[in-house]
């Protein structure tokens, strides 16, 4: 499947710049009239797409900036931080997933309590310090304390602060809504390519590789050990994957990708806690450790299970390794 995120004749392609917190009145002035976009944006679904189409296809038409406002942590991780939602993409994914689409500016506000009890009207005049002469939004945006402000409140209220709301219709997905949630519920469930339909693209993770136990080069199965760190990952199990990064010669992105068997999960059957991913490349023995690599996810083999003994699982190892091999040479 492609993973071209973003197809508009109108993007610039110029590089993507990252602005933290409310920009200066003479940055505002410089920059001219902005397009922007609004949302998290995790996982960066074939919905989201669509809001960052149309704002790249009106700041074409005005000849204005097309950018993109954000939040960091995730509203849902600052509103459940005891147990925050699975995260799709972390912010260096998205980032990633968004530089080169023709945005020019992607905002970037922390959310806490200050920002949470902002009432409409104050949002409202928040957008227009940030220079924005249109709003995109999506049907089911909403803001303001308790969610009061809704994106039709916001279509029919933007012209006293002198911009223009415009509000994307959702796109379907087999008869479906495309959401971050939708996504979520796919992976968690193992259907991949239910995952991919909403998202446009495999999904993938991204992390850096880190010294491990080293059990895995005792059974035959050295892996490449990457932490989730605080992440709460949307999936779970043992994968037949793909494996891209330039230690490897296969820079992330489209293209092939290194064939392995992947396993994400607590480690039961040793007693681990932490959760991990691990990968397995077929046929490689170099050095990987600090190396960042993006791991595509092709197919789910099984869910993560305890075995009676090591044996055991190096023997569903060997059965695990086989079926990946198959599945990745049946779709090469």
């Amino acid at each position: 499947m492609s993973r071209t995120i973003f197809k508009n004749s109108s993007a610039r392609g110029a590089p993507l710049r990252l602005i933290r917190g409310q920009p200066a009145s003479a940055a505002v002035a410089a920059w001219g009239p902005s397009v922007i976009t609004i949302g998290t944006f995790d996982g960066l679904h074939i919905g989201h797409r669509a809001l960052i189409g149309r704002a790249l296809e009106r700041a074409a038409q005005l000849g204005a900036a097309a950018a993109l406002l954000s939040f960091e942590p995730m509203p849902r991780e600052f509103l459940h931080a005891q147990d925050p939602p699975a995260r799709l993409t972390s912010f260096r994914e998205r980032w990633r997933l968004l530089d080169g689409c023709g945005l020019e500016r992607l905002h970037l506000l922390a959310f806490n309590d200050r920002l949470r009890a902002l009432s409409g009207p104050e949002f409202m005049e928040l957008l227009r310090r940030f220079g924005a002469r249109v709003v995109v939004v999506g049907h089911d945006f909403r803001f303001g304390r308790e969610g009061g402000a809704t994106a039709d409140w916001f279509a029919r209220e933007s012209h006293h602060y002198g911009f223009q709301v415009e509000v994307v219709a959702p796109v379907l997905v087999d008869g479906a809504r495309a959401s971050s949630g939708l996504v979520r519920a796919a992976l968690a469930a193992g259907d991949l390519p239910a995952a991919a339909r909403l998202l446009g693209r495999p999904y993938t993770m991204c992390a850096r590789v880190r010294r491990g136990a080293q059990l895995g080069r005792t059974i035959g199965y050295p892996t490449a050990n990457l932490a989730l760190h605080r992440r709460r990952a949307p999936l779970g199990g043992i994968f037949a994957v793909r494996v891209r990064g330039d230690v490897l010669g296969m820079p992330p992105g489209p293209g092939p990708g290194w064939p392995a068997v992947a396993s994400l999960g607590t480690r039961p059957t040793v007693n681990g806690v932490e959760p991990l991913l691990e990968v397995h490349l077929f046929e490689f023995n170099a050095d990987l450790y600090g190396a960042e690599l993006e791991i595509e996810f092709v197919s789910q083999l099984r869910p993560e299970r305890r075995f009676d003994s090591l044996d055991a699982m190096v023997e569903q190892m060997h059965r695990d390794a086989a079926e990946a091999r198959a599945v990745l040479s049946l779709l090469v």
